[in-house]
């Protein structure tokens, strides 16, 4: 479980997120405008941005874990894969994945490699397992940072607009393997596709003016959308059913 308790995000003196108090124990979306906080929020709960106030993961502060215990229980999936080493092979990649269960000093074991060639084959990459990651395309990029997280194991997954850069057809496949993993993992979702959202199907936590809304349902309708958004809805667009 996620706890939030008076959490304030800003950036420059620009405030972001004022005094959210937030408890997430159950797979969650997160929805938006532009600039709303989504992907502060996601940081900050990541441990990855300063903020004020206090975050719990299983009643425990999440300053008071290590990196290495910290990624065993989430993991964040950035909207697009940054390359520092254009030469680094997908396979590679991937197995940095295993890196909070490396003994320092020492190789990446049996285990850990084994752990990466089965999530290649579950994502049906493993024929690109030898290809720079620099080579890809923005869809298999997508599939290969899915597949590092995959490897680590974490309880929680948090992906951070993953069809932003990808078309209909790629983003439909990133909608299914999402979806599939509610299965084994908790999934957080930041996203501004609200078919996307609403295929996936879990809660939705909406951010404006600073603030939160949970939303267990009647979220996905016009008049809803209208009020949040400011604009005339029509229907969804992508239809991922």
């Amino acid at each position: 479980m996620i706890e939030l308790k008076n959490l304030t995000c800003s950036y420059d003196n620009k405030l972001i997120l004022d005094d959210i108090n937030l408890k997430i124990n159950k797979h969650l979306s997160i929805l938006g405008s532009n600039g709303s906080g989504k992907s502060t929020l996601a940081k900050a709960i990541c441990n990855l941005i300063t903020y004020n106030g206090e975050i719990q993961i299983n009643n425990t502060n999440i300053k008071d874990i290590s990196p290495k215990e910290m990624a065993k229980n989430i993991s964040y999936i950035p909207p697009k894969l940054n390359i520092y080493d254009s030469f680094i092979t997908v396979e590679e990649f991937v197995l940095q994945g295993r890196f909070p269960y490396k003994k320092s000093f020492f190789n990446y074991d049996v285990k850990d490699k084994k752990i990466t060639k089965q999530t290649l084959e579950f994502l049906k990459i493993q024929h690109l397992k030898n290809h720079s990651v620099s080579s890809l395309s923005s869809g298999e990029q997508q599939l290969t940072l899915i597949a590092q997280a995959l490897t680590q194991q974490s309880k929680i997954i948090i992906f951070d607009e993953p069809t932003a850069n990808l078309d209909p057809h790629n983003s439909k496949i990133i909608a299914d393997f999402i979806k599939g993993l509610k299965e084994y993992h908790q999934i957080i979702l930041i996203t501004h596709d609200l078919n996307l959202a609403s295929f996936i199907g879990s809660e939705v936590l909406f951010i404006k003016d600073f603030k939160t809304k949970s939303y267990k349902d009647n979220f996905f309708n016009n008049d809803s959308l209208e009020e949040l958004y400011g604009v005339k809805f029509d229907s969804l667009a992508v239809k991922y059913d």
